[in-house]
């Protein structure tokens, strides 16, 4: 392992570029990780952007290439870069391979689990519809869940394995969430991530979809999935208090703004079809005494 004083006093210039770099995708994409992320101490917050960037590069590799051959390929140079970087052979020009060598220099981040972000993202390339609630929770979690499994060696915890499923289901929690808020996004792109099973139980069509009309059946289907979302919230909740310092804090924030994305999902009359549901700053804010009310109590969140 390469020292970590060596290789922040020789790369010093391009390792601040790579952080700066990294933080700003981190802002631009998900402004509820971004803020979750400032509550970590200063090389804590540096190295979870580091995750969410270069995960989030994996995932734009797909869903920015213009077809998907172009997508195929910047894929591929994605999971290269990741190679290198845990064979200790990062390209010093890259942001994100210099960003991720710095971060396997300090912390045990596990391969296996961009291996299983990678499996998720290819799945985006060959298929437009999820069939069952099984296969969309195993989506979760390969693009969602394995977040927490990346997150928990930066924290530092307690508990072991059970600790890290609970940030598993944390994961998969969060990243339902996002499916939830976007499916009239998703859709436009092509792509249908509720379960088939669901839509055909409840009577609801692609063209009712296409509609943009929220109608009954369909709000039946989106309650089911913010109730499984739910489930997962508490079970991830369980892990959070055995976080060390502060990061229980900031991984705890970052769940209640996902959660207050469900509420305003169902505040909406589930109208996710032609609206994005989203939570004001004023309202993250106002989530802050809470979330060390939480914390402190060891209760979960919604």
């Amino acid at each position: 392992m390469t020292n970590p004083a060596t290789l922040d006093a020789s790369t010093a210039p391009a390792l601040r570029a790579a952080f700066a770099h990294c933080a700003d995708v981190t802002r631009r994409h998900s402004s509820t990780f971004y803020l979750g992320s400032a509550l970590f101490p200063p090389v804590q917050r540096k190295a979870v952007r580091v995750v969410y960037a270069v995960c989030r590069s994996g995932d734009d590799a797909v869903d920015e290439a213009p077809n998907r051959i172009e997508a195929e390929r910047r894929l591929a140079a994605w999971w290269a870069q990741v190679e290198r970087a845990f064979r200790g052979e990062a390209d010093p020009m890259h942001p994100l391979g210099r960003a991720l060598a710095w971060l396997l220099a300090r912390y045990d981040v596990p391969l296996h689990a961009f291996e299983e972000l990678r499996l998720g993202l290819v799945s985006d390339l060959t298929r437009e519809r999820v069939d069952t609630v099984d296969e969309l929770l195993v989506y979760c979690r390969r693009v969602g869940g394995v977040i927490g499994l990346l997150v928990a060696p930066i924290c530092g915890y307690r508990g072991g394995d059970r600790t890290l499923a609970q940030a598993l289901a944390l994961g998969e929690a969060m990243q339902l969430t996002n499916i939830v808020r976007d499916v009239g996004e998703d859709f436009a792109r092509g792509r249908i991530y509720l379960p088939t099973e669901l839509l055909e139980r409840h009577g609801v069509t692609v063209a009712d979809l296409r509609s943009g009309v929220p109608s009954q059946r369909y709000q039946a289907v989106l309650h089911e999935l913010v109730v499984l979302a739910d489930s997962l919230y508490r079970r991830g909740w369980g892990g959070i208090g055995k976080l060390q310092g502060t990061a229980a804090w900031a991984v705890a924030f970052a769940a209640l703004n996902y959660q207050a994305i469900l509420a305003k999902v169902e505040k909406n009359g589930y109208d996710n079809l032609t609206r994005r549901a989203y939570v004001a700053p004023l309202e993250r804010v106002s989530l802050l005494p809470r979330t060390v009310a939480l914390v402190l109590g060891g209760r979960a969140g919604r």
